[in-house]
């Protein structure tokens, strides 16, 4: 594994090596229904694995996300951010877990699914999990389901900026962590048609 960003195929298993660094960017845009199954083995002391992903949904997609990440040796490190929106009567599910061996001391391993809900048929289940068998690692997981903030919508009106555009500011802002780079134009664009 090399490091720098890859923009990953629905479907894969990876290993990762003593001392190598995995960096996954999923990108799944409005029209697109996707079914991405990924599994990280991180074998060796010291590898890592960072994944990124992004989805936006605005008619009937259905977007299905099922990560494991194992850490199967000592002082490794993980990190793993999703952030997606979803309008219309599209689905999302986002099914993580992180899975800590009894040997893989000193794990560092962090998940988060962050999404924005547009409209009332639309559906966002989310999942994450820890399975931790070590005493020495630290560990997180979080999931937020919600829609865009009104007082922060309210502030930029007051300043000028029309209503579309003050949600598409929105909803760029929440995106930014994940957008890849080179990418911004596309997801600004992607996002303008929500």
């Amino acid at each position: 594994m090399g490091h720098g960003h890859y923009i990953a195929p629905a479907k894969g298993q990876y290993q990762v090596a003593a001392g190598q660094v995995l960096e996954l960017q999923f990108v799944v845009l409005p029209g697109e229904s996707r079914d991405i199954e990924v599994t990280v083995d991180l074998c060796g002391p010291g590898a890592e694995a960072h994944l990124k992903g992004l989805y936006l949904c605005k008619a009937d997609e259905k977007v299905n996300f099922r990560v494991v990440m194992h850490h199967k040796a000592s002082g490794c490190h993980s990190t793993q951010l999703f952030n997606g929106i979803a309008g219309g009567s599209a689905e999302v599910n986002f099914d993580g877990t992180i899975v800590v061996a009894p040997d893989a001391q000193k794990t560092e391993a962090f998940q988060e699914n962050h999404n924005i809900v547009l409209t009332e048929t639309a559906k966002v289940n989310t999942k994450p999990q820890l399975e931790i068998y070590a005493d020495d690692v630290k560990c997180s997981h979080g999931a937020t389901v919600g829609q865009l903030n009104e007082d922060e919508l309210f502030y930029m009106r007051s300043r000028g900026i029309p209503e579309a555009e003050a949600r598409t500011l929105q909803m760029l802002s929440f995106l930014a962590p994940v957008i890849p780079e080179g990418r911004e134009e596309e997801i600004e664009r992607a996002v303008r048609s929500l």
